[in-house]
C-alpha cells in the first residue's frame, strides 16, 4: 500500500495579480516543504486567478502567465536555495497560444507534463466555451515518489463516465482534481456526492482542491478534501479559510500493475518528512454561518483587492441596513465602517435611536446628517415645472437620491467605497430608488431573499453573543419611511408570501400557470411576476454583490430587457 503526503494549498488569489499570485504559491510551498510534502497540489487557474474572463483573450496575458509557471518551476529545484528539490507542484494556469484551461506538474526546476481540461462549463456563472478550448490529449499519469497521479480540473469531475474513471481505469493510484468551484448555500455536501459517485464509477482515492476567496460577486469557500477509495471524506480542509493541508494518503494497491497511459518520472522515491501528517476532517458549516461567513468574505475581498479599506453606507434603523453594517463590521474591523443616519421628515424616533443602538454596539464611525434642506431645495427647484400637480413617488423618491448623493460625496471625499443595502426580493420586484438607494459600490445581501435576512439578523445576535441588531429592528414591520406611516407590506405581498412565490419564479424558472398549479394565488402571481419582468432595467443597473443562491442576478440570470414574453 504506497502512501503520498500530499498538501492541499488552499489559497487566495487575485485576478490577474500574476507576481502576487506566485508569491502566495511560494509561501504556501514554504509550509508544504517544511512539512516534508511530496506533492504541493493548488487550485484552478491558480496563477492567473480565477475566472479571468477577458484577460485570457490578450495574448500578452497568456505570454505573462507562462513566465509565471516557469518561475514556478524553476523553485521547485534544490539548486535555486530556497525548494528542498522533493516536492512536486500541481498548479493551475492559462496555456497558450490556444487558449486552454490548464494545470501543470512542475519538480526538479521543470515542467514535466500539463493537462488541458476537457469539460468547459458554459451554464450558470460559467462562460469557459467562451475562453478555451478543451483538452483533448491523451491521458498521461505522473509518478510521484512511487504513486501514479491522474489530473483533472473541476467541470471533469462532474462528468458521469468522465476523465476521473478513465483515470482509474488506466492505472491511477490518486487523481487530483483542481477547482475554481464558487460557493452556493448547501454546495459542500453536492460536492462531496458527486466525487463518491466518481469512485463508485472507477475512479482512484481523489484530492479536491478548491479556491477560496471573494473575486467580484463570485465567492469560493474553499472545502478542499480528500475522498478515498470507498467514497468517504477523509481529509477536509475548512471552509472560508486561507489554509495548507497536509496529510499522509494511503493508497490501496487496487489498479492494474501494468498502467494503460503513459507514466513520467516526476520525483524519486522519497519517504515523507520526520513526523507523522494525519488526516484531520474539518467540520463543515451549518447553514446560517456558512451564507453569513460567504457574505463576509465576498464583502471583505472585494473591498481590499480592490485598494480600499474603508466603507460608508446608510443607517435607516431597518433591518437590511443593520445586517449589512454588521456584515461590513465583521468584513472589515469596525474602525473601517463609516455610518451615515440621513433622517427626514418621516423618520420615526425610533428608527434613529434603532440606528445608534446598532452602530454603539458594533462600534463604528456615525454621524447624522439631516436631508430635509436637500429635499426642500429639490422641490423649489421643481416646483415651475411641477405646478400643481399632486405629490407622489417622485417626492418620494428624490429623498433617497439625496441621500444617494450624500452617501457618493462622502465616498468621493474620503476615499470611502459605498456598500448598498438592498435585498433580493427588493431587487426581484423593483422595491428601490434608481440612483438613490441603489447607488454604490458594493451590494453585499443582493442574493439574499428578505426571510433570509431576518434569519441572518438573529444570528449576527447569536453569533456575538449580545445584542448588536436591537430586537425592535427585528420585529418592527419593515418601512422604507419614504411617506407618513409607509410600510412594505402596503406595496408588497407578505414576505412569507413573496419570498417563496420568487423563488419559484426565479431560480424554479416556473411559468405564471405552472405558479398557480403550485397553489399560489392568481392575481399575486400576475401582479408579482410582471414586477419581477418590467425590473430588468432597474437591476441591470445596480452594484455587484455576492452569488450566493443557485440563481443570483446577473451571471446567472440573463433576460433582455426589451421583454414581450409573459409566461
Amino acid at each position: 500500500m504506497p502512501n503520498l503526503r500530499i498538501a492541499m494549498c488552499q489559497i487566495n488569489t487575485v485576478v490577474g495579480d500574476l507576481d502576487g499570485n506566485v508569491r502566495r504559491i511560494f509561501d504556501a510551498l514554504d509550509v508544504a516543504e517544511a512539512a516534508g510534502a511530496q506533492l504541493a497540489v493548488f487550485p484552478e487557474m491558480t496563477i492567473t486567478g480565477y475566472p479571468p474572463e477577458d484577460l485570457v483573450l490578450k495574448p500578452g496575458f497568456i505570454r505573462d502567465s507562462q513566465a509565471a509557471l516557469d518561475r514556478v518551476a524553476a523553485r521547485t529545484g534544490a539548486e535555486n536555495g530556497a525548494g528542498t528539490g522533493n516536492c512536486a507542484v500541481v498548479v493551475g494556469f492559462a496555456d497558450g497560444p490556444d487558449v486552454r484551461n490548464a494545470v501543470a506538474v512542475c519538480a526538479r526546476g521543470q515542467v514535466h507534463g500539463t493537462y488541458h481540461k476537457r469539460h468547459l462549463p458554459n451554464y450558470q456563472v460559467f462562460d469557459e466555451m467562451r475562453y478555451f478550448r478543451p483538452g483533448d490529449d491523451p491521458h498521461t499519469l505522473y509518478d510521484v515518489g512511487g504513486v501514479r497521479i491522474g489530473l483533472s480540473i473541476c467541470e471533469d469531475a462532474w462528468v458521469a463516465g468522465g476523465p476521473l474513471p478513465q483515470l482509474g481505469a488506466g492505472g491511477a493510484h490518486l487523481v487530483l482534481n483542481i477547482n475554481g468551484s464558487p460557493f452556493r448555500s448547501g454546495k459542500m455536501h453536492t460536492r462531496a456526492q458527486v466525487l463518491a459517485e466518481r469512485v463508485a464509477e472507477g475512479s482512484a482515492p481523489i484530492a479536491y482542491v478548491n479556491l477560496v476567496g471573494g473575486q467580484d460577486e463570485l465567492v469560493f469557500d474553499g472545502g478542499s478534501m480528500i475522498v478515498d477509495h470507498e467514497g468517504q471524506v477523509v481529509v477536509r480542509a475548512e471552509q472560508f479559510a486561507e489554509q495548507t493541508v497536509v496529510a499522509d494518503v494511503f493508497v490501496p494497491d487496487v489498479v492494474p500493475e501494468a498502467p494503460l497511459y503513459p507514466v513520467v518520472a516526476v520525483t524519486p522515491d522519497s519517504r515523507p518528512g520526520p513526523a507523522d501528517a494525519p488526516a484531520t476532517v474539518a467540520p463543515l458549516l451549518d447553514r446560517l454561518p456558512e451564507l453569513y461567513e460567504a457574505l463576509v468574505v465576498a464583502t471583505r475581498d472585494y473591498v481590499h483587492k480592490n485598494g480600499f479599506t474603508d466603507v460608508t453606507l446608510g443607517l435607516s434603523g431597518g433591518i437590511d441596513s443593520s445586517l449589512v453594517c454588521a456584515i461590513g463590521a465583521d468584513a472589515l474591523g469596525p474602525e473601517h465602517v463609516h455610518g451615515v443616519l440621513m433622517p427626514s421628515r418621516f423618520s420615526s424616533d425610533h428608527s434613529i435611536t434603532d440606528a445608534q443602538a446598532l452602530a454603539d454596539a458594533l462600534g463604528i464611525d456615525q454621524r447624522i446628517i439631516e436631508i430635509e434642506p436637500g429635499h426642500a431645495a429639490f422641490l423649489d427647484m421643481l416646483k415651475p415645472s411641477f405646478g400643481d400637480l399632486e405629490p407622489d413617488v417622485t417626492e418620494e423618491n428624490i429623498q433617497s437620491r439625496v441621500r444617494g448623493v450624500l452617501l457618493m460625496a462622502l465616498a468621493n471625499k474620503f476615499g470611502w467605497l459605498v456598500l448598498t443595502t438592498g435585498n433580493k426580493s427588493e431587487a426581484a420586484v423593483g422595491y428601490s430608488t434608481l440612483y438613490g438607494d441603489t447607488a454604490g459600490a458594493y451590494a453585499c445581501i443582493k442574493d439574499v431573499y428578505k426571510l433570509t435576512v431576518y434569519e441572518l439578523s438573529r444570528y449576527v445576535n447569536e453569533r456575538h453573543g449580545r445584542e448588536i441588531i436591537p430586537a425592535r429592528v427585528i420585529t418592527k414591520p419593515p418601512s422604507a419611511e419614504l411617506r407618513p406611516d409607509q410600510r412594505d407590506d402596503q406595496s408588497l405581498p407578505p414576505y412569507e408570501q413573496l419570498d417563496p412565490l420568487l423563488e419559484a419564479y426565479i431560480e424554479g424558472d416556473a411559468t405564471r400557470a405552472e405558479l398557480i398549479e403550485q397553489g399560489f394565488e392568481p392575481d399575486m402571481v400576475q401582479r408579482i411576476c410582471r414586477l419581477v419582468d418590467i425590473s430588468e432595467f432597474k437591476r441591470r443597473q445596480t452594484p455587484l454583490g455576492a452569488r450566493v443562491t443557485t440563481k443570483a442576478f446577473g451571471r446567472d440570470r440573463r433576460l433582455p430587457i426589451t421583454n414581450g414574453y409573459r409566461g
